[in-house]
């Protein structure tokens, strides 16, 4: 306490000497991530990090020290180093910098409870974010697969005549993803989370409205992909603003809300637009997705708050500079020079130095990538098996949608309890220790389903029988389809935290591509291959991405995050 007091004493007078206490003092703040970091080499100095510092910095020297209860100062950060990722794994100790020194201007969290510190939230207000930002990440891609009933419809008015043009007005959409988070995570980073996912959303609104009104087919592509643009705020920002709330431990069931939103919104949206497009005029299918996402916009107004640390720690800064007059005040992010033109930099940059010197990213990127591609040329068949082969109308054919959405609904269910509990009972085991290994062990039943769900929807979508059993066997896919996306992501989170929007983004551009580009050739496949053989082909595909992975990572996955200079240890 009396700690506590000279230090905003001192921040008062604008003093700039070090406490002269004994010992190594920690400069702590919360939870940030992929953002550049900062260390405080003598009191009153603060230095920009490049990424060649951090990576520099991975190799000195450190000395583990025991954290005791009566610290004052959360764990989190030290030197600008985060080190959220130990405590989070579990580790009973923190490790420090001898570069460190106590600076009496660094303005952080006040103690390791403090209200607010995101992660120290009531539960309703955590959770109340968590439903929004899951809202947001479910109609952007409501919107990505709703207009698929409607296409027949779309092509007669708009003179569209080939079906590589119809494919684009439905994945042009999902190409924005791959675009969008590039720019929209510096942005984030320099202005908070929460402004980004609403203005961008705004974006997606206004631009989803302008498809419903479009005149020509090129209007409605070049719409289609600004809103695209727009909606791929909450799916780049969202994961941050879960893991600026939540710890590892408690991060599972969050992460399996959020992550399930992009996978039923896909599902979902066949079924409304089908009903949609059968009863009123396909510009509804826009005109109704906005009005929804109009009210999610209202609802995020009040109950959406920002999460980002950076940003609440500069307006704290900002508060305390204007009590005390002492400008010497800081935050650890504060940087002089820093311009959105050097974020972008960055941005741009680290998501495919880390693609391309990242092992563990390589792997769990392409089989990401495969299964979202799959997701989506699986979503292209429907309209004429259902419609085609079995004769059902625009209405009754989207309710095959169901299927999938019992899938991700079962596979989320399945996932995180078991998830969570399999972390921490391994983690019991090896001294209350976590690793992001241990996230693995459910990727493995997850890699079984998606081919077994794939071969029993071929096979008998091409034998005709009843309409029950494809639906069964999409469901099946489905299932394994949400459980690897869940596994996958929490092991990226878990592994590179302080990079993650990082690795996310590198994940997620090629996932967004292979959900662009894997429906343009799907009528070509099937026409030659039929649903039996097409089915098993990708099927097979999936054998030999998703079965050897996780085992690749149980063995060598701590080996390799030993080695890089961007995976926690």
């Amino acid at each position: 306490m009396t700690d506590s007091i000279s230090r905003q004493e001192t921040r008062k007078s604008g003093a700039s000497k070090p406490d002269s206490s004994p010992g190594l003092h920690r400069c702590l703040s919360g939870n940030h991530l992929d953002d550049t970091s900062y260390y405080t080499g003598h009191p009153g100095v603060s230095e920009a990090k490049t990424d060649q510092d951090m990576e520099r910095d991975s190799t000195i020297d450190l000395e583990d020290t025991d954290t005791d209860g009566a610290s004052s100062i959360s764990p989190e950060v030290i030197d600008g180093i985060e080190v959220e990722r130990d405590v989070e794994l579990g580790r009973e100790k923190t490790q420090k910098s001898t570069k460190s020194v106590r600076d009496p201007n660094l303005v952080t969290w006040e103690g390791p409870h403090d209200p607010e510190n995101p992660k120290n939230w009531k539960i309703g207000r955590k959770w109340a974010a968590v439903l929004v930002v899951s809202s947001f990440t479910f109609i952007s891609p409501v919107s990505s697969s709703m207009v698929a009933p409607a296409l027949t419809s779309i092509s007669s008015d708009l003179h569209i005549e080939n079906s590589i043009e119809q494919s684009l007005v439905l994945s042009i959409f999902v190409l924005a993803y791959a675009i969008g988070p590039l720019f929209l995570g510096p942005l984030s980073e320099m202005f908070g989370r929460v402004i980004i996912v609403q203005v961008s959303n705004l974006v997606y609104l206004f631009f989803n409205l302008g498809c419903g009104l479009a005149q020509t087919k090129g209007q409605l592509i070049a719409f289609r992909f600004l809103a695209g643009l727009g909606g791929s705020a909450p799916l780049a920002l969202g994961g941050g603003v879960l893991s600026d709330l939540f710890t590892a431990e408690e991060r599972g069931k969050a992460i399996s809300i959020y992550s399930l939103a992009p996978l039923l919104g896909p599902a979902v949206g066949p079924i409304a637009g089908g009903f949609i497009a059968e009863n009123t005029t396909w510009r509804w299918v826009f005109y109704a997705t906005t009005i929804a996402d109009a009210v999610i916009q209202i609802v995020g107004l009040f109950y959406l708050q920002e999460t980002f640390p950076p940003v609440l720690l500069g307006r704290k800064k900002n508060k305390l500079i204007k009590e005390t007059g002492n400008q010497d005040l800081h935050t650890e992010w504060d940087v002089p020079d820093r311009t959105i033109i050097k974020a972008l930099s960055v941005s741009l940059t680290r998501p495919f130095k880390l693609l391309g010197t990242q092992i563990i990213i390589q792997v769990l990127a392409v089989y990401m990538a495969y299964l979202y591609g799959i997701m989506y040329l699986v979503l292209s068949t429907f309209p004429g098996l259902w419609e085609g082969v079995y004769n059902e109308s625009v209405g009754m054919g989207g309710l095959n949608y169901i299927s999938l959405g019992v899938g991700f609904f079962l596979g989320t269910q399945i996932c995180a309890p078991v998830q969570d509990r399999i972390y921490r009972e391994l983690k019991a085991r090896n001294n209350g220790v976590g690793k992001p290994e241990f996230r693995v062990p459910l990727m493995i039943p997850g890699a079984l389903l998606v081919p077994v769900g794939l071969f029993w929807y071929g096979w008998s979508a091409q034998a005709k029988t009843h309409w029950i059993v494809p639906n069964i066997g999409a469901a099946i896919f489905a299932a394994g389809t949400i459980i690897g996306f869940q596994c996958i992501q929490t092991y990226i989170v878990d592994s590179y935290t302080k990079y993650a929007a990082s690795a996310v983004g590198a994940a997620t551009v090629l996932r967004s591509l292979a959900g662009f580009g894997f429906p343009l050739f799907a009528p070509y496949m099937y026409a030659a291959l039929d649903y039996g053989w097409g089915n098993s082909l990708i099927g097979f595909i999936a054998i030999g991405l998703g079965w050897p992975a996780p085992i690749l990572l149980w063995i060598y996955g701590e080996r390799l995050r030993t080695r890089s200079t961007f995976a926690a240890g």
